[in-house]
């Protein structure tokens, strides 16, 4: 039972059947082909040899007739040549006698020809006289004899000859006809046995196809689906009792299996998701360890020795030292430690706004915007003695709205940058500008510049340009920026370029109508600065 129904019978079955049919429709096929040539036969071996024979013979005895006649009409010095053509002539006759006698021939054709022979040697005997009579000098005699005798019986060989001709022509017509319908009989039974055998195989293919191929197609694409990792299929044929029907019972248990690879693969991916989260937030977390204690090294450090250098200066100079002395280094001690304060409060409010509720931090009053930032310029002046800051801030109020502590730290992170990541002594611009309601703040530095690529997401969060390697630096100052200028109702924009230095525009909304000197943006650079 399972031997029958099994694929490997079937289509041994149907190949066997395409075997048997093939060599069915060639043996009948040459069976007909065979008596098409029995037909044909006649034609090829009997009346196309009689018909090349029979006009051989009466191209030949025509030429002798016309050569008898050049005979008795040529010169003396001719006369050898045209004997000669006779003579040669007389024997293609023979020859052509000799192939026509040795082929087959019908009783009436036969019968005809011996009449043809027999006056064709009559005919020769007088060819001979006509000759002899010419040669003796008799040329009169020869040449009545040319026209009477010779003439009667060369018409009729002729004649005879002709009648063989037609009954050969109208023999090798009628060969010619059976052959042709033995053609047509022949194409027309093999026509219809290779229509017969089109019906049958294109049956045994609809056969194959809807039991054995497209039962496989489902189960091939049924497969691509589940490598796909889509379970949501339909398997057809696991009742049937062959191999397709174990296919199909082994794709119901792949399918099962995948479904639970994938829940697997879920949970193992979730897992995996949290994992590489919790390690990306460890690295984040150390990283910003390792720049804070970089940062913190490099801005206490500094402010830490003129501490440190003013106060033994003083207690070396304490029996000396004048109270204006005195106040002075006092002076110097109490930047220092605004220095230090400055910088733990940038840590502090940059920790609070990058991770924390920014409207928790953001107190907004109405300020003076221009002595925020003469502010931010002395601070960076007193901290970096090599800063070269150029200031063109006008000599008009600017009201804005906003958090003063926010934006002294929101300008002292573009000043410092420009500081950082320009050469010591470089020029560093600050300039502002109405722009109707609006104020805007320039700050341009001549530093090492942003590549054009990574300007696009200079304001992203942990994100520094490709080329400050080996420059302290955590990646929010400019995050933070951005964050404040949204803060008070304003944005920030950036233009630069690699080695030639950049300028970063903060936009502000202004609180009231402010009418000073006008400046645009262009003029920004070159303005003169009212502080150096």
């Amino acid at each position: 039972m399972m031997r029958r129904r099994s694929l490997n019978y079937l289509l041994s079955l149907v190949f066997l059947f395409f075997f048997l049919l093939i060599t069915a429709l060639g043996l009948f096929s040459i069976e007909r082909l065979g008596e098409f040539n029995r037909a044909s036969a006649d034609v090829r071996d009997v009346w196309l040899p009689s018909t090349r024979a029979i006009g051989d013979l009466n191209n030949f005895t025509s030429d002798f007739r016309a050569a008898e006649g050049r005979y008795l009409l040529s010169a003396s010095h001719e006369a050898g040549s045209s004997k000669k053509e006779i003579e040669s002539l007389g024997r293609a006759v023979e020859q052509a006698e000799k192939d026509y006698e040795s082929l087959r021939k019908l009783p009436a054709a036969a019968e005809l020809y011996a009449k043809f022979k027999e006056g064709w040697t009559a005919y020769r005997g007088i060819v001979d006289e006509v000759l002899e009579l010419y040669e003796t000098g008799q040329v009169s005699e020869a040449v009545n004899l040319y026209r009477t005798t010779s003439q009667s019986t060369f018409d009729a060989s002729s004649d005879a000859l002709d009648r063989v001709t037609r009954l050969n022509v109208a023999s090798a017509a009628a060969a010619s006809d059976e052959a042709d319908a033995a053609y047509r009989n022949s194409r027309a039974l093999i026509l219809v046995a290779m229509g017969i055998a089109a019906v049958l195989i294109m049956a045994a293919l609809f056969y194959v196809k809807r039991y054995v191929s497209k039962p496989l197609l489902e189960l091939a694409g049924g497969m691509r689906q589940l490598a796909g990792n889509d379970t949501d299929i339909e398997i057809r044929g696991a009742e049937r009792i062959d191999e397709i029907g174990e296919m199909a019972r082994a794709l119901v248990v792949f399918r099962t299996n995948a479904i639970e690879l994938m829940l697997s693969q879920r949970s193992l991916s979730q897992q995996a998701t949290m994992l590489e989260e919790r390690l990306a937030q460890e690295q984040r977390l150390n990283q910003l360890q390792q720049d804070f204690v970089s940062m913190a090294s490099h801005e206490f450090r500094t402010p830490l020795t003129v501490i440190d250098a003013q106060a033994q200066r003083l207690a070396k100079t304490s029996q000396v030292t004048t109270g204006a002395e005195i106040a002075e280094r006092a002076g110097k001690i109490r930047k220092a430690v605004l220095r230090m304060t400055t910088v733990i409060d940038k840590l502090l409010n940059s920790s609070r706004l990058v991770d924390g509720d920014t409207q928790l931090y953001f107190h907004p009053v109405e300020i003076d915007l221009r002595v925020i930032l003469d502010e931010v310029c002395q601070l960076h002046r007193d901290v970096a003695a090599q800063a070269n800051i150029h200031q063109a801030l006008g000599a008009t109020s600017l009201p804005v709205l906003g958090d003063a502590k926010l934006l002294f730290q929101m300008f002292g992170n573009l000043i410092s940058n420009a500081l950082k990541y320009s050469p010591d002594g470089s020029l560093i611009e600050v300039a502002v500008a109405i722009e109707g309601d609006h104020v805007a703040i320039v700050v341009r530095d001549h530093g090492m510049g942003i590549p054009r690529k990574d300007i696009a997401s200079v304001f992203d969060r942990y994100t520094r340009g490709s080329n400050v390697s080996g420059i302290v630096g955590t990646g929010v100052g400019l995050y933070l920026v951005k964050i404040v200028a949204e803060l008070h109702g304003g944005s920030v924009g950036v233009e630069s370029k690699e080695d030639e230095g950049s300028c970063f525009t903060i936009l502000l909304p202004l609180s009231r109508v402010v009418k000073p000197r006008r400046l645009a943006r262009s003029q920004l650079a070159a303005a003169e600065p009212d502080h150096t």
